[in-house]
């Protein structure tokens, strides 16, 4: 059958059209939401390994960044990953994940000498438990180099809070301030700026990217940097659509996001310490622990959590995460 020259042209169109179609619908879109917000070092991390799934995925799967928690609050990671609020996102301390949720923020000195190391193999003991929950681990955040603490007015021994109202952001942290006389109060991240103006704390305890990106030494300028925790707040992705990816693509996302944590810890660490040095020279103030003082203080709490870990982890996990810990001891 021959088509006049017209309709051959409008038909060989419309085929180029619905295989463009059919490319565009092949490809993957994937949420990423996190807390941070724009303007935080963490925020050119994400769009970094975006890139990079791009690149390493010839354009099949592409990752979209949501900051500032526009999709979700903090404490809901787990529900909108298995919800599909989001596809990937920050999963913070979770009763549908025990022992993450006891270890992810853990007392211990260690050295972040090689985080990204360390940060690969704590994330490889939780994975298992993260599959029962229908996640995959994904992205580890920067986040032990800065959990740390300020005060609306300088403290001689962090100790001793005689009372003070310190905002906390889970049971460990409570059992410290409650350990040292303090009282916790729970404050969400997007309320801790309007709680420090009017007073409903008296100290918090946040990670200091977060809270220099948020303005924070404006309202509590008088930060103590203790070293007390192994921290790492894991990007996990919902496992249904990892599994659903092709093995080329899932082999793309882990290589795209161990590349980007390797990328950002130097400019991570790097933009944390110009933050710290321009709030001090603006009249704030950073008071540095020594090894000993984090010792003495980690003395006072590491008996109790140890049976906190034991009972959420079982011996042989607890165990190996010690372990861990141990091996990258400053």
């Amino acid at each position: 059958m021959t088509f006049p020259r017209k309709t051959a042209a409008t038909l060989a169109f419309a085929l180029a059209g619905s295989t463009i179609a059919g490319a565009a619908s092949a490809e993957t879109t994937l949420r990423l939401s996190t807390y941070v917000n724009e303007s935080d070092i963490r925020y050119e991390g994400f769009t970094h390994f975006a890139k990079l799934v791009a690149e390493k995925t010839g354009g099949s799967v592409k990752v979209d960044v949501f900051p500032s928690a526009t999709l979700h609050g903090w404490s809901e990671g787990v529900d909108a990953v298995q919800g599909g609020v989001s596809d990937i996102s920050w999963i913070n301390a979770d009763n549908r994940l025990p022992c993450y949720a006891v270890t992810s923020l853990y007392p211990a000195q260690v050295s972040l000498e090689d985080q990204v190391g360390l940060d690969a193999a704590y994330a490889d003991l939780i994975r298992d438990e993260a599959a029962e929950a229908g996640l995959v681990p994904l992205l580890n955040s920067n986040y032990s180099y800065d959990q740390e603490w300020w005060f609306d007015d300088p403290i001689e021994d962090i100790g001793k809070l005689d009372g003070k109202l310190v905002r906390s952001i889970g049971p460990l942290v409570s059992m410290m301030i409650e350990t040292w006389g303090g009282e916790p109060v729970f404050v969400a991240p997007k309320e801790v700026f309007q709680s420090a103006e009017r007073g409903v704390v008296d100290g918090i305890n946040m990670g200091v990217a977060t809270y220099s990106s948020w303005k924070l030494w404006n309202v509590m300028p008088h930060m103590i940097n203790a070293n007390l925790f192994y921290g790492n707040i894991i990007y996990m992705m919902n496992k249904a659509k990892f599994d659903a990816l092709t093995p080329d693509e899932q082999t793309a996302m882990a290589e795209a996001a161990a590349e980007t944590e390797a990328w950002l810890q130097p400019r991570y660490e790097g933009w944390v310490d110009e933050q710290v040095a321009a709030a001090v020279a603006e009249g704030g103030t950073e008071t540095n622990l020594s090894a000993e003082q984090t010792a003495t203080l980690l003395a006072t709490v590491t008996d109790k959590w140890k049976s906190e870990v034991d009972k959420a982890c079982g011996d042989d996990l607890a165990n190996s995460i010690r372990t861990l810990l141990a091996s990258h001891a400053p």
